[in-house]
């Protein structure tokens, strides 16, 4: 008996993440829920978060665990060992399979999975049908922020997007809470500097206002992290806000870390996406730099990955529009 976990990743819009295998595997072509073997000495939570960060390139959050789906395929015997998982990446690196969606859970019944994963999928749809939300429930307790250590055990233990959302609710009627949250999103403390800026990006979601006055040190800190999923939630906020209203010298920082970022061949995927879209709004305020971007998203074309791929022609199609009018005023 092989014991092997399996990812339900779910993402902002509560859709979940499906992989394709290769022609040449043992299920050849079929769609599954991403994971793979546990390794000795090794546990199931250990596994799973090892297995979607190498076969993927994405950290995720464990929410909670189905039961264990046993299934003999003749040749081997498996336990699939389901997680329930959220995550705010979107574009997934492809390290062994061919393709990739997101889909909504209605939509499970006609994918054409491997056998266990199709029992995993109605499993997974059976427990949603009609239970209480994740939001309600933690909403019937009250949040304690008596002291800095609570507040760093709540964050550090917190599992899922509606826990995020919850305390990013919290956050949102007391300012020092959201310093505090700057602050550990600094920590050496990987998890809880994941977390922390996870949480601040959930508070952007809501009210932009509330993050504005700190975009400055946000941006002065990007050269400085070494954590890479806590840059990504920080590229994300820059990426979604008015770049407009940054100083000359941020918008500098800005250029030269996004390109570092887009040229390197060591940066996540959703990292480079992040970075596009912010130099693209740099570009739209200092024009030079459109060529520049041009050309760093035509070498991005050949990467392989088809999340890149697409987010850079789009990017390319706005610059070209942007070209056009420009053209245009002119005459």
């Amino acid at each position: 008996m092989i014991d092997v976990t399996c990812a339900i990743i779910r993402n902002e819009e509560n859709e979940l993440l499906i992989v394709r295998k290769g022609e040449q595997t043992d299920h050849p072509l079929k769609w599954e829920f991403p994971g793979g073997k546990v390794n000795k000495d090794e546990s199931d939570e250990e596994c799973i978060i090892r297995e979607i960060k190498e076969e993927l390139c994405m950290d995720i959050v464990i929410c909670g665990r189905l039961h264990h789906v046993t299934y003999d395929y003749g040749h081997k015997k498996i336990r699939l060992i389901p997680f329930v998982c959220d995550t705010l990446d979107e574009l997934p690196v492809l390290a062994e399979h061919v393709d990739f969606r997101w889909c909504a859970a209605g939509e499970l019944k006609s994918v054409d999975f491997s056998e266990a994963d199709i029992i995993v999928a109605e499993r997974y749809v059976e427990s949603i049908g009609g239970s209480t939300s994740e939001t309600e429930a933690v909403n019937e307790n009250e949040i304690e922020l008596e002291t800095d250590k609570e507040l760093r055990k709540m964050i550090h233990s917190m599992m899922s997007a509606q826990e995020a959302e919850w305390i990013a609710t919290s956050a949102m009627d007391n300012p020092a809470f959201i310093a505090k949250l700057l602050g550990y999103s600094y920590s050496d403390d990987r998890k809880l500097s994941f977390r922390a800026s996870w949480t601040l990006s959930r508070v952007f979601d809501k009210n932009p206002e509330m993050i504005n006055p700190y975009l400055g040190d946000i941006v002065e800190k990007l050269n400085s992290l070494d954590n890479e999923s806590t840059q990504r939630s920080f590229l994300r906020i820059v990426s979604l806000t008015d770049i407009s209203r940054l100083s000359l010298k941020h918008h500098g920082i800005l250029a030269d870390h996004c390109f570092k970022a887009l040229n390197s061949g060591f940066s996540a995927i959703a990292i480079k996406a992040y970075s596009m879209e912010i130099i693209y709004r740099l570009a739209l305020i200092y024009p030079e730099l459109a060529n520049e971007l041009s050309a760093s998203i035509s070498m991005l074309q050949g990467e392989g990955s088809a999340g890149i791929k697409a987010r850079g022609k789009i990017i390319l199609g706005k610059l070209s529009e942007v070209s056009s009018e420009r053209k245009t005023s002119k005459k």
